[in-house]
């Protein structure tokens, strides 16, 4: 079993460098608005249905500077002030390089540009977490599931370092979505949804709840990178099915999309 990640980098030079996966110019999918997504590279989690395996080893990644992506970045801030948009950065897991995000959305901050960090939440609190929420206006968190068990059939991790990093959210008032993968089979249990429910519904920070049916665009890149796709005979979740789904959390006094 692997642990949360702590990384404590000291370096305070500014052209900090990270590996990336690559970027989405004009993403309208990752945040309010259109968004600069940033994909960073390496992931402690192996979510069965993951659609960005190929983010998972921090190697093979491109090498980039904070001032590289900077002036990218800054090409497209006119959509983004008309639009509502501005950066996010996803994954991967992006905590698992803190200091670069970190650096990233101190920047944005500066140029006036809003900031989003979409992630697991499997991180270590203090060292890799709390430097990147300094600068994050918007988390996108990722719940997997709630009950313990399939949390760890979902991603081969255990889940109290997401529900510890979802409660510290609530306590700092962190406006948060968050971001529930409905996969037939896997992870539709109506106890495993209304416990989830349950819990997002005592955070005072939730500004909404996204429900993503689950999808298999990502399975040709397992195929091409060798791993064994276990879902590859689940098929996406009906109408009927997403729509209990979204009633459960409605149920809760939650806002919910799908």
């Amino acid at each position: 079993m692997s642990t949360p990640i702590s990384i404590s980098e000291s370096s305070q030079n500014q052209n900090v460098v990270g590996q990336i996966h690559s970027v989405e110019s004009c993403g309208t999918v990752d945040g309010p608005g259109i968004r600069f997504v940033i994909f960073t590279k390496g992931c402690p989690l192996r979510c069965l249905y993951c659609h960005n395996p190929d983010c998972r080893p921090m190697t093979d990644g491109k090498q980039v500077t904070v001032d590289e992506l900077i002036a990218e970045i800054e090409k497209y801030k006119s959509y983004m002030r008309f639009s509502g948009g501005g950066v996010t950065v996803s994954g991967g897991e992006p905590l698992m390089q803190p200091h670069f995000v970190a650096e990233i959305f101190k920047r944005c901050k500066k140029l006036g540009i809003h900031t989003a960090l979409d992630t697991s939440g499997y991180a270590d609190l203090e060292h890799a977490a709390k430097p990147v929420l300094e600068y994050a206006d918007l988390v996108l968190l990722d719940i997997k599931s709630f009950e313990p068990e399939t949390y760890f059939k979902v991603t081969s991790v255990p889940i109290e370092p997401t529900l510890k990093l979802a409660k510290y959210l609530s306590e700092i008032n962190k406006p948060t979505w968050i971001r529930f993968v409905l996969v037939p089979n896997l992870t539709d249990d109506p106890a495993n949804i209304e416990g989830l429910a349950s819990f997002i519904s005592t955070l005072g920070n939730i500004e909404k709840v996204e429900v993503l049916p689950f999808h298999k665009m990502g399975e040709y890149k397992w195929e091409q990178l060798g791993y064994d796709y276990q879902l590859k005979d689940t098929q996406p979740p009906t109408a009927e099915l997403v729509q209990r789904t979204v009633d459960i959390f409605k149920k809760y006094g939650l806002a919910v999309v799908s």
